[in-house]
């Protein structure tokens, strides 16, 4: 009989110490190792940490042979809920690698997920998707867009910078807009605290933006992201609206947005979103591929009933959901 490999939790500590000097290289970006060891610590002390996320492993005679972070998630579609498992950061140290070991790991990650009631497993691949379709994942269509700042219309606003004094304002908004999308990630508090860390982080380089539009004391629109002078472009996170006569905010918010860089970039847009946007030059993304691989009986049937269309208008997801 097959023996089933078991996955070791790994504390905060022990991460720190095996793995995040070897995984620097490769995830800690415009952050020195300090920063990048602040911000796992941050994570994993948090409220959401200690309840949604922690780090697990394979251990070979002893040794931790590939790990990688687990994030719990809602995703709703349509009047129903799902248990989702996100993966991220998957890693097997230089002199471990070529053996097998992060497949057999994720094979026992899936396992379990599956023993446990999760309904699908999803994650971003920076590698051939090849790699993670052979253990059942499925690529999603995973774009970017990018607009000429000056292309887009210009509109007189008052517009705003928002302060930490503004974010019930942006989880309402936020919260209201993405209701009206079929499928989506459902954020909880715990889940925008997650969020409220990962916009201090200093992973990626440039300043953060956060502007908005009021209607007296409501907010009504706003917009995230990232002013990147040295690749003259805002880089866009998210955005939503009040109601649909208000779309048109979008794209003068951004102008204010890019300043006077040239291009504002983007992952595409999810349904809803996608249609504030002009057309752009959209084009397939090489890094951070959306991926899932159904684990329930009942999220495998509600996906082959709807698979996903490469052609489409929209992505699945914004790229606050990356992992």
């Amino acid at each position: 009989m097959t023996r089933r490999l078991r996955l070791d939790v790994i504390a905060p500590d022990d991460y720190v110490r095996d793995v995040l000097p070897h995984s620097a290289a490769l995830w800690a970006g415009s952050r020195s190792f300090d920063e990048y060891v602040d911000e796992f610590r941050a994570i994993a002390s948090s409220a959401f940490g200690k309840r949604r996320f922690r780090t697990v492993g394979l251990r070979i005679d002893g040794a931790l042979a590939a790990s990688c972070k687990r994030y719990e998630r809602t995703l709703r579609c349509g009047d129903r809920t799902y248990k989702a498992a996100g993966i991220g950061a998957v890693f097997t140290p230089d002199d471990l690698r070529g053996r097998g070991y992060a497949t057999a790991m994720l094979g026992a990650f899936l396992d379990a997920e599956r023993d446990a009631g999760t309904d699908l497993a999803y994650l971003f691949s920076d590698i051939h998707p090849s790699f993670y379709e052979r253990l059942g994942f499925v690529t999603l269509p995973s774009r970017t867009i990018t607009l000429r700042a000056d292309s887009l219309p210009g509109r007189r606003l008052t517009v705003t910078a928002l302060g930490e004094a503004d974010a019930s304002a942006v989880r309402r908004l936020f919260d209201t807009f993405d209701t009206r999308r079929p499928y989506a990630f459902a954020r909880t508090p715990l889940d925008w605290e997650w969020q409220r860390l990962r916009a201090t982080s200093r992973e990626h380089a440039g300043q953060p933006v956060h502007l908005g539009v009021r209607h007296g004391r409501s907010l009504t629109a706003y917009v995230t992201g990232r002013r990147v002078p040295s690749a003259d472009s805002f880089v866009l996170d998210e955005f939503a609206y009040a109601n649909p006569d208000e779309a048109d905010l979008i794209p003068a918010l951004l102008r204010a947005a890019a300043g006077d860089l040239r291009t504002i970039r983007a992952w595409l847009p999810p349904t809803i979103a996608r249609e504030a946007l002009p057309r752009g030059a959209v084009r397939p993304r090489t890094t951070a591929l959306s991926m899932l691989v159904p684990l329930s009986a009942s999220f495998r049937a509600a996906f082959n009933a709807n698979p996903p269309d490469r052609n489409d208008a929209a992505d699945p997801c914004w790229s606050t959901d990356h992992i």
